[in-house]
């Protein structure tokens, strides 16, 4: 094949696995905003003036997590689009297909077998559809971009160095996107020991300049994962008694979810957003055939390496370390309601791919039939994880979409209830999304926001006493909720008891937290205990605030009139 039909047919094999991403994705086309995506999109204010995009690099706290480059690229599609989510659904979808092509491509140079199909795979498998067509995990994929083209730079600066040839600029370029790529998520700070492990398997030992090339990546990798973990604690609140655990629990845990990740990878059936908390017991002698069994696996790779190849090990362990972060060693906020999740393994079900799909091809030597045999077996395998992926963005069409999806495949998932509640909320089906509330504290009895959600609907239903049993609840689980006070005022102040309506306004009215609504009704609590004078001045206040506030003017003539 001449060099031109050469590259004219990796064109083509590259536009045919940008296609079918394409395809298998259209749904989400349409999709709208789902959970937290109104907090990285619609409801982030740092998107909206040239101001916040400094904020966005130069405050840790401004943003929900500190993944620069990943909040610019939403800066910069909110000057285009605004918050209509399409551009970046679209922008997801095909940085997803720019990674599956760069895996093609770097599979290419490390001559595994069945380059295309794992990269296809890659593209087409369900357990994607989590990073791809949720708007907030723009994380995964970008990270994903800049990690797999800062490999493949690198691999080419390696092979030079071999060759006796080293070109430092290709090295500063991998250098670089490997930055891009931790300011984008810093799961890819596993990538310096990606390839020591890819050098280690092509060449069977490190040598210096291995080292030296790799430890300034390895450096800066692990302050970025401290700073993460830092700011997981103190910024995303990912502490308290759902991560009081201890280190065998978490070894417990890792060992499950490695397991766990690669079944979903076999068989993708049920993916869910949220799945079940497992209940993890040291006493309890079968759970640590989890951790156990994975490193059986491990060990027997590695003592087998000589007969089999250093392929299969170095394979298993970039699964297990690419997936290191999200174990259960480090305190995430996800911890709170489940210990796994899809997107966690974005990057690190490439290794299992890769083993299987290469260890499949190598039975055929023949590269003839190597060929012939990919052809055969791509067709129908990809056309099922096609349509299983097309399935599974339905699910992330919209809010309620996503949480009826999730109940029907966990119905414990407390925090699904809650959501789906405040959806059927809003669009006035109260007594539906009461049920919900009701199943969410039934669930998890500590959930204040339920507790709040369910009074206001039980208030909503003239149930005043039951009402104001769950804003104290609520209140007693986080008492510096305003927004509950406020509820149990409103509620004490309709049951005609003013004077436990009047403290909880005054809970809310706390400097610098002042707002001419609150300052009514707690004017309205003064009145019914007949202090006029201080309703009077607190209505003041509250014209002082909003001077065309129309109650506030009222309940003044009310009070300044001789009928009264």
């Amino acid at each position: 094949m001449s060099s031109t039909s050469s590259v004219r047919f990796s064109l083509g094999l590259a536009g045919l696995l940008a296609g079918l991403v394409l395809l298998s994705y259209l749904p989400a086309f349409g999709a709208g905003f789902v959970w937290d995506d109104d907090y990285y999109v619609a409801a982030n204010p740092t998107l909206h003036s040239l101001a916040g995009l400094k904020r966005i690099w130069l405050d840790f706290f401004a943003t929900p997590q500190y993944y620069p480059l990943v909040h610019t690229s939403f800066w910069l599609e909110y000057r285009l689009v605004g918050s209509s989510p399409t551009l970046y659904h679209a922008t997801n979808v095909v940085l997803h297909a720019a990674n599956a092509i760069l895996l093609w491509r770097i599979c290419l140079r490390l001559r595994i077998p069945g380059a295309w199909f794992i990269a296809a795979i890659f593209a087409l498998h369900p357990v994607q559809v989590e990073s791809v067509a949720w708007i907030t995990e723009r994380k995964n994929v970008l990270s994903g971009l800049f990690y797999l083209s800062s490999a493949l730079a690198y691999l080419h600066f390696s092979a030079q160095a071999d060759g006796g040839v080293r070109r430092w600029g290709i090295y500063a370029g991998s250098f670089l996107l490997y930055l891009a790529a931790l300011l984008s998520k810093t799961v890819a700070s596993s990538l310096p020991a990606t390839l020591l492990l890819i050098v280690w398997w092509k060449r069977g030992a490190w040598l210096r300049r291995d080292w030296l090339t790799l430890l300034p990546m390895l450096l800066i990798g692990a302050a970025f994962g401290l700073l993460t973990v830092w700011l997981e604690r103190e910024h995303v609140l990912a502490r308290g008694p759902e991560w009081d655990l201890s280190f065998l629990d978490r070894c417990l845990i890792a060992g499950r979810a490695l397991w766990f990740y690669a079944s979903n990878l076999v068989w993708p059936q049920d993916l869910a957003f949220i799945y079940p908390r497992w209940v993890i017991d040291v006493s309890v002698w079968w759970q640590y055939l989890f951790p156990l069994s994975a490193i059986a696996v491990v060990l027997s790779l590695f003592i087998a390496r000589r007969r089999i190849g250093r392929g299969p090990v170095t394979a298993v362990l970039f699964y297990a370390g690419t997936l290191f972060p999200a174990l259960g060693f480090f305190n995430i906020y996800p911890m709170r309601y489940s210990f796994v999740a899809n997107h966690f393994q974005y990057l690190a079900c490439i290794g299992l791919i890769a083993l299987a799909v290469g260890a499949v091809f190598c039975r055929v030597e023949d590269a003839k039939m190597q060929k012939i045999a990919g052809r055969i077996a791509a067709a129908p395998v990809l056309a099922v994880l096609a349509a299983l992926t097309w399935w599974n963005t339905l699910a992330y069409l919209d809010l309620e979409s996503l949480w009826r999806d999730t109940l029907s495949k966990n119905p414990q998932a407390w925090m699904a209830h809650h959501n789906l509640g405040i959806v059927l909320d809003d669009q006035g089906r109260h007594e539906e999304a009461k049920k919900h509330y009701q199943a969410a504290v039934d669930l998890e009895p500590s959930h204040f926001r339920a507790h709040h959600k369910l009074g206001r609907s039980l208030a909503r239903e003239g149930k005043l006493d039951e009402a104001i049993a769950h804003f104290n609840i609520a209140i007693g689980l986080s008492p510096g909720e305003r927004q509950f006070h406020s509820s149990l005022g409103d509620a004490y102040l309709r049951r005609g008891d003013f004077v436990q309506a009047e403290a909880a306004f005054r809970q809310v009215l706390t400097p610098p937290f002042v707002h001419a609504q609150t300052l009514v009704k707690l004017a309205r609590a003064l009145i019914g205990q007949h202090r006029f004078d201080e309703a009077r001045g607190a209505l003041q206040e509250a014209l002082q605030l909003d001077p065309k506030n129309p109650q506030a003017t009222l309940l003044l003539m009310e009070i300044a009139s001789p009928a009264r």
